[in-house]
């Protein structure tokens, strides 16, 4: 999570496998349990959307990146009659309402802002708990079964860091190029909702930490550390959707064919087999078992099939439950 920075988790299962496939052997009850103490926060950075957060790091990045995606939720806001006052109101009474480590749910939010008189449509509650969010008011709180709850942000992560502008900037293009390089700039500003200015002065002050190469006539960065790995032959991967390995990037030309596969289908949940997609596939939680069910272009051969039921099976070691594959 550190060398992340942050994971996309508006789907909170998908992000959760997602994480484990980097993490080794930890299993969907373990990151139930670190997301319910705190080690793991969910909240709205970057672009706007979901991510997971490391509790030491939800400072800064908002900082650095909460006034760009409130800048692209003007137009949003300004339909349901958003403005500066009422959300300082707002911000105002959900902190007021989760002080003394209270964990309340979206329903419970609604409830307090509604008593406060400040309405709450389903949209309106929406951008007002996310921009709550954004300026670093709320967070995610422990889950009260199924339901999703909030705390304040300065009990939940008390030790947070906090980095000037500059500081902020270097650090995420230092953690995007170590752990998604080789990249482009054109990717940093996609994932991070930054610009591509503030891209390139990013880049700029940790050159020296970054080797740039050029793949199909574009400038790539990476880590000097980082090696491509030793060839291997059908080693799988069940993505869930949303993966870093997919939508971190606004070039997608490496790893499918867009003769065979829609690129809308990088977004979804997707099979990989030596790092390319090679089709979908659909969850279904079934009785004792989860059944994937695939959505192949071409036939796999033997060697690829054998791989896809190993990746199944890593899948059914972090659920705790067999996985049938359907296809």
């Amino acid at each position: 999570m550190h060398t992340l920075g942050a994971v996309q988790a508006q789907d909170y299962a998908g992000a959760k496998w997602a994480l484990a496939q980097r993490l080794g052997e930890v299993t969907d009850a373990d990151l139930d349990r670190d997301f319910n103490a705190g080690k793991l926060l969910r909240t709205h950075v970057l672009r706007p959307t979901w991510h997971f957060v490391a509790p030491e790091d939800i400072r800064w990045l908002l900082d650095l990146t909460g006034p760009r995606v409130s800048q692209k939720m003007a137009n949003y806001n300004r339909l349901q009659e958003l403005d500066a006052a009422v959300f300082s109101r707002g911000n105002a009474v959900l902190g007021a309402a989760l002080k003394g480590g209270a964990h309340l749910t979206r329903k419970e939010l609604a409830g307090v802002l509604q008593g406060a008189g400040i309405a709450t449509s389903e949209l309106r509650l929406a951008f007002l708990v996310m921009r709550a969010e954004l300026d670093a008011v709320i967070c995610s709180g422990p889950r009260r079964g199924r339901q999703f709850t909030y705390a304040l942000l300065e009990e939940r992560a008390p030790r947070a860091r906090t980095l000037t502008r500059e500081q902020a900037l270097a650090e995420l293009v230092r953690r995007y190029f170590t752990s998604h390089g080789p990249a482009q700039l054109k990717d940093f500003a996609w994932w991070s909702g930054l610009t591509i200015a503030d891209a390139r002065a990013g880049l700029e002050m940790v050159n020296g930490d970054l080797v740039s190469e050029v793949i199909a006539g574009q400038p790539h960065w990476l880590a000097p550390s980082s090696k491509p790995p030793a060839a291997t032959l059908n080693v799988a991967h069940l993505l869930p959707n949303y993966d870093e390995y997919t939508v971190a990037y606004r070039d997608h030309d490496a790893i499918f064919d867009r003769t065979r596969i829609p690129l809308s289908s990088v977004l979804a949940n997707v099979l990989i087999i030596d790092g390319q997609v090679r089709g979908g596939w659909r969850r279904t939680l079934a009785k004792g078992e989860v059944v994937a069910e695939m959505n192949l272009p071409q036939p796999l051969t033997a060697p690829e099939r054998e791989a896809l039921e190993a990746a199944a099976g890593r899948y059914g070691r972090f659920l705790g439950m067999p996985v049938r594959l359907l296809s």
